[in-house]
C-alpha cells in the first residue's frame, strides 16, 4: 500500500536534505582551507629554518672576521668584547 506524504512533510524532508548538502559542502571547503593553511605553515617553517641557518652562517663569518663582540646596525659598528 502506498501512502501519500503531505506537502509539509515533503518540504521538511527537502529542507533537511538541502541543509545536509550545504553543510557537507561547507565542511569540505573548510577542510580544503585547513590543508592550504597547513601547507603554507610548512613553507613558512622552511623559510624560518633557512633564515636561521643564514643568520648562523653570517654570525660565524663575522665572528671569524671581527672576533667576539656585538654589532650596532644603527651605527654600523662592531664593539669587541676583548
Amino acid at each position: 500500500m502506498i501512502k501519500k506524504l503531505t506537502q509539509e512533510e515533503i518540504d521538511n524532508l527537502t529542507n533537511l536534505k538541502k541543509g545536509y548538502a550545504e553543510l557537507t559542502q561547507v565542511i569540505g571547503n573548510t577542510e580544503v582551507q585547513i590543508l592550504t593553511l597547513e601547507l603554507r605553515k610548512e613553507q613558512f617553517k622552511a623559510n624560518l629554518l633557512q633564515i636561521q641557518q643564514d643568520e648562523a652562517k653570517l654570525a660565524k663569518e663575522l665572528e671569524d672576521k671581527y672576533g667576539n663582540g656585538s654589532i650596532s646596525l644603527e651605527k654600523g659598528e662592531f664593539l669587541s668584547n676583548d
